[in-house]
């Protein structure tokens, strides 16, 4: 499946100028509110017309300004997921997830109200009416809903914003089903880096209605020059690494990856199974020995190949780490007592913190 957008378009003083193409998987779009990610959205849906654009799935032109051709939304088969859940409220559940199984035409219909159920973990729901649901619950109805009308492409703007992170953890596993087992495309809205790190397959990043980047999850993450709008604690590394051993005398989980072996607190993933990382430069700190008696479980021998420009009081060192490209965010202060340089072989120690939920994910299936 591939996917092809460009866009130009003036909303009031706000211009979008983006492009960006896909071939599958899941593509965050990544960026601030206002950087014009729904806007882009709206175009691929049809929602919005450009002033001039192109949007092509698989092949299939949906919008071309320049020989004026514009498919209207409802004849595309794209489903849309928005931030609130849009059901209807006084449908039952069963009712909501069949409204676009109904409005399909019977030989563009795949999907199935059990194999959408089944997906999504809604049995129970089937006869209530959206006022019982809880907030996770109401997203992944809405999901099914937009499943059940047989797309050939799914737009999510920001389904978990409007969410706690209870209930964010609950859904978030449904999301990467959905990515793996469906293998529908997805364009997904965010701006969290957490969310795109764990379900992305390819990263756009937008700023002021512009593309300023884009790539697999580890080449755009990486990147500390697209995290101003974020912060650069957000910038790290993403590693794929898998799971080589369980400890439950101490509940701890070793994984295997380039960089050496590393020790998370215990996982419920079966020997074998891949698991993707991701690493804050800020949670890394630098020990020019493997000192005896350090508490941490993860040390790993590194060799530094940059050292980045100075902003403020800290510094971003570059290391290499048996392949593996990690980030360290050092205060200018510690750097200096280091005496750190390029080529200078270095010990990488990872903080615990740096393993939790939030960090470890499945990756996507190839």
């Amino acid at each position: 499946m591939s996917l092809i957008v460009e866009a130009k378009h003036c909303l009031g003083d706000f211009r979008l100028d983006a492009s960006f193409t896909s071939e599958g998987g899941l593509t965050a779009l990544f960026g601030q509110s206002g950087a014009g990610k729904s806007s882009l959205v709206n175009i691929i849906s049809g929602l919005v017309r450009p002033d001039r654009g192109r949007v092509i799935v698989n092949g299939e032109v949906l919008l071309d300004t320049a020989q004026q051709i514009f498919v209207p939304r409802h004849r595309r088969r794209i489903g849309y997921v928005f931030q609130e859940d849009r059901l209807f409220p006084h449908l039952t559940v069963r009712q909501n997830l069949l409204y676009g199984h109904w409005f399909t035409a019977r030989a563009d219909r795949y999907e199935s109200l059990d194999h959408v159920v089944d997906l999504l973990g809604i049995a129970h729901l089937l006869g209530r009416k959206p006022a019982r649901l809880s907030g996770g619950e109401k997203q992944r109805v809405a999901i099914g809903r937009a499943l059940l009308a047989s797309p050939r492409l799914l737009l999510m703007d920001e389904p978990l914003a409007s969410l706690d992170d209870t209930r964010k953890a609950e859904i978030l596993p449904y999301i990467e089903r959905l990515r793996d087992e469906t293998k529908i495309p997805i364009v997904y809205v965010s701006h969290s880096v957490p969310e795109v790190t764990r379900l992305a397959t390819t990263v756009v990043v937008m700023a002021d209605g512009k593309v300023t980047g884009a790539g697999s999850v580890q080449e755009v993450i990486s990147q500390t020059s697209l995290f101003p709008m974020t912060g650069r604690a957000e910038a790290g590394a993403v590693i794929e690494a898998k799971v080589i051993g369980h400890d439950d005398d101490y509940q701890l989980t070793q994984l295997e990856c380039g960089a050496g072996i590393l020790t998370v607190s215990r996982l419920d993933m079966a020997i074998g199974m891949p698991v993707r990382i991701r690493v804050r430069a800020g949670d890394i700190m630098l020990a020019l020995s493997p000192h005896e008696g350090l508490s941490a479980l993860n040390v790993l021998p590194a060799v530094i190949r940059e050292i980045g420009e100075i902003k403020g009081p800290s510094i971003d060192i570059g290391l290499d780490c048996g392949g593996e490209m990690l980030t360290a965010r050092l205060t200018r202060a510690s750097a200096d007592k280091l005496k750190l340089r390029p080529g200078a072989e270095i010990y990488a120690v990872i903080k615990s913190i740096a393993f939790d939920n939030e960090n470890l994910s499945r990756p996507p299936n190839p």
